[in-house]
């Protein structure tokens, strides 16, 4: 009978269902969401969007780094929304720039590209206001977002294939993306300047770093020279890493000079080093002394060596300015790898040699000065008459020149030979009167030991002709007794066969 009685009661309209009821007084009362953040919509479709939003955060970020953070609307700006929501504004935003664009089809998802490319525009002013507080979450969210839109692998089509030629300069290629990308690098300097260091080294850590060095390898000049400000400042921010960017450089460079010759930012790299070279502590480590003997010092050797030799040279010079008695063992490796068939290298190993000299003290430049000026000698009679040239003129450097002074009666025997075939037989005019005012200076240097080398000079050559003459008669004689015996030879070839046929 209850029943009966309580069937004939009417319902109550679906509008009044209490769930429906508590979504708009969450718009009216902030106080019943339990976290006290008014939102500025109202109505079912905002709910909705909500929820979508807070569907995709808890899909891109882990449920333990986004306790306690409420998304908000991503589409919605800076200036639309309280201080208190801003934060959860700024990692919504973050959340949504996490989806890949492609910019190879520019007609396609024109409306996304938009809509990320003002969301990044939006962030990087946000940052830059100082307002933003990198939170655990926050860091997360950046982490994640520059993860998938600048972590990737080069197709190899679009890596370089030049060999290293003399003439070889290939055009930069340009990625359609970068004015996407340009906005994420920058975004992204911004937060390394900005975030602490200890928050930040949970999410900033060796397998990002390493990510972040495999894009040196970018056929882009524009973002190789941004990823070197990213990295210096990531080495001079977190020093927990810095032997680890150390050991990787080293890995890079190891792998393009013993493997594959191939890399697009070895300059940028070395640019980096060269200024945390600078920075090193004395005494030098052992550490750093190795990457010297290992990676510096075997960069001379690849073909494209003209690509990074400036930033190259400043590195070694760097290393011998903060310890003059390297000086001696870098020419040692620089003699080691001396190009013999590539002129325009060659020219640049005399520049670099020149550079090292100015440092070199007296004692280190007797311990290498004879597998010196041997090389030297060579240069100064090189066909190449630039070669030549270039190698004359270390006479008018100044510390060179009294260094040559000094041990002038080593120097002067070896390359006074070379400078008196240039004399007789060089081909280029200059280069000989290049030969001429070395030979001068030698003389007004030392006139006795001048001389002295000149008879030396005039004695082996008569010796040499002596020798020639002497060689000349043996072989006559071994014609003429080659000549008889060819005459003789059907006399004796029975009498051998019988000998033979005995014998056997």
């Amino acid at each position: 009978m209850l029943k009966q009685i309580l069937s004939k009661i009417p319902r109550k309209s679906p509008k009044s269902d209490p769930l429906d009821s508590a979504g708009n007084e969450s718009v009216s009362n902030p106080a019943n969401l339990g976290s006290g953040i008014p939102c500025t919509s109202s109505g079912n479709s905002f709910s909705s969007r909500l929820n979508v939003v807070k569907r995709v955060s808890s899909a891109v970020f882990p449920s333990g780094i986004m306790a306690g953070v409420e998304a908000v609307e991503p589409h919605l700006s800076f200036k639309d929304v309280s201080n208190v929501q801003k934060q959860s504004l700024f990692v919504s935003k973050l959340n949504l720039c996490c989806e890949v664009s492609d910019f190879t089809e520019s007609d396609k998802n024109d409306s996304q590209h938009d809509l990320k490319h003002q969301s990044l525009i939006e962030l990087i002013d946000y940052v830059s206001s100082g307002s933003a507080k990198f939170t655990e979450p926050a860091i997360a969210a950046m982490c994640k977002m520059c993860t998938v839109n600048l972590f990737r692998v080069f197709p190899p089509k679009c890596r370089s294939n030049n060999t290293g030629g003399e003439a070889d300069v290939e055009e930069p290629v340009f990625d359609p993306s970068w004015p996407h990308l340009q906005i994420v690098y920058d975004l992204l300097l911004r937060f390394i300047a900005a975030v602490d260091v200890k928050a930040a080294k949970k999410y900033i850590d060796h397998t990002f770093i390493s990510r972040l060095l495999d894009l040196f390898d970018s056929e882009d000049p524009r973002e190789r020279d941004c990823l070197k400000t990213i990295l210096h400042r990531t080495y001079g921010k977190f020093m927990v890493h810095r032997p680890f960017i150390r050991k990787s450089v080293s890995n890079i460079i190891y792998r393009f000079v013993f493997e594959t010759e191939r890399h697009n930012g070895i300059a940028e790299l070395l640019e980096i080093f060269g200024s945390i070279i600078s920075g090193f502590a004395l005494p030098l480590k052992e550490e750093h002394k190795m990457f010297l003997w290992r990676a510096l010092i075997p960069l001379h050797k690849p073909k494209s060596l003209g690509i990074y030799q400036q930033q190259l040279t400043y590195c070694v010079v760097q290393f011998v300015e903060k310890d003059a008695k390297l000086a001696g063992n870098v020419i040692k490796g620089l003699l080691k790898y001396w190009p013999v068939t590539n002129s325009q290298k060659e020219l640049m190993f005399i520049s670099e040699l020149e550079e090292i000299l100015e440092m070199t003290s007296s004692d280190e430049f007797e311990k290498i000065m004879l597998p010196l000026f041997r090389r030297i000698g060579y240069c100064l009679n090189s066909c190449h008459y630039q070669v030549a040239e270039r190698a004359h003129l270390l006479w008018n450097n100044e510390h060179v020149f009294n260094l040559i002074t000094q041990n002038r009666q080593v120097v002067m025997p070896l390359v006074f030979p070379a400078l008196e075939r240039n004399t007789q037989n060089h081909w280029n005019q200059a280069v000989v009167n290049l030969t001429q005012n070395v030979k001068k200076m030698f003389c007004e240097m030392d006139e006795q030991l001048a001389l002295s080398c000149q008879r030396k000079l005039e004695e082996e050559d008569s010796m040499s002709v002596v020798e020639a003459e002497k060689r000349k008669l043996t072989w006559e004689r071994l014609e003429n007794a080659a000549g008889f015996r060819s005459g003789a030879d059907n006399l004796i070839s029975p009498v051998n066969a019988v000998i033979c046929s005995v014998a056997c």
